[in-house]
């Protein structure tokens, strides 16, 4: 009953947010041509969205993993491998059954707040698609898996799109943004430090998840906690760096059962 309550609540700040915006404030953005110099105006699936996480990364860091953990999904569309996998932007929302949405179908719903993802054109859309999925998690949150971000210029040249652009514009629309790091790979490369640069101004919502960290010992993962949280320093440029979560995010045993606890309560944390 409780829950019900606040949901009604939460609906109801909403339309009423969304009311102001659309009556007061959309009127002064168009007119001001607000949308050359700041993002543009919102639409109302956009104000009406589920909150949503951002999940940032170099490839094979857990991303799609730390999805399904967190979810309880088990999809042939996951695709969860050593080497690089992913190579799309897949957006996972609530559905009765499973469905998988192109992107430039996505764009066009408008029950799903990604219809300004079309300014980034045909080679972007390829590369998008919505996972429609009945968990019971969806019902209240949504997930953004992304590529994992590469490191050389040919590599990035061929994506045939701007990462960096496109990952900001989602950035400025999540609730949350995990940026995440294999404990075994601390190099950050050219474009993760631009993509983490461009999220700057919406370094609130930052979080910084260091996974795979079972497979080192206590010492040497102390040593590779201070040595990233000293890289991303110099990134944010902020006094306090983001949140640190540490564990190993997905279903199989801990391979160093001495830090259980400590990987336990940041598993219970995030």
């Amino acid at each position: 009953e409780a829950s019900a309550e606040w949901d009604d609540t939460s609906q109801l700040v909403v339309q009423s947010l969304k009311g102001l915006y659309m009556e007061r404030l959309r009127p002064i953005e168009i007119d001001s041509h607000f949308s050359h110099f700041n993002g543009a105006v919102l639409t109302t699936s956009e104000i009406e969205a589920r909150p949503q996480v951002l999940l940032v990364g170099q490839y094979s860091t857990g991303k799609t993993s730390l999805i399904r953990w967190i979810t309880g999904i088990e999809s042939t569309f996951f695709d969860i491998r050593p080497q690089p996998s992913t190579d799309k932007f897949i957006a996972v929302v609530h559905g009765d059954e499973e469905k998988v949405i192109n992107g430039d179908a996505a764009t066009c719903l408008p029950d799903l707040p990604y219809g300004g993802l079309s300014k980034f054109g045909s080679g972007f859309l390829s590369k998008f698609q919505v996972l429609v999925q009945p968990a019971d998690i969806l019902r209240r949150i949504s997930f953004l898996d992304t590529p994992g971000v590469l490191s050389g210029d040919k590599q990035r040249a061929s994506r045939g799109y701007d990462f960096q652009e496109v990952a900001s514009w989602l950035a400025a629309r999540c609730d949350l943004i995990l940026l995440l790091f294999d404990a075994h790979k601390l190099d950050i490369s050219d474009e993760f430090k631009e993509v983490i640069e461009a999220m700057r101004s919406n370094g609130d919502k930052c979080r910084c998840v260091l996974n795979k960290a079972d497979e080192i010992d206590g010492e040497n993962l102390v040593k590779v906690y201070g040595a990233l949280m000293w890289n991303l320093g110099k990134i944010l440029m902020t006094p306090e760096v983001a949140r640190m979560y540490i564990g190993s995010f997905w279903d199989k045993e801990y391979k160093c059962k001495d830090l259980t606890r400590l990987l336990d309560q940041d598993r219970k944390d995030l």
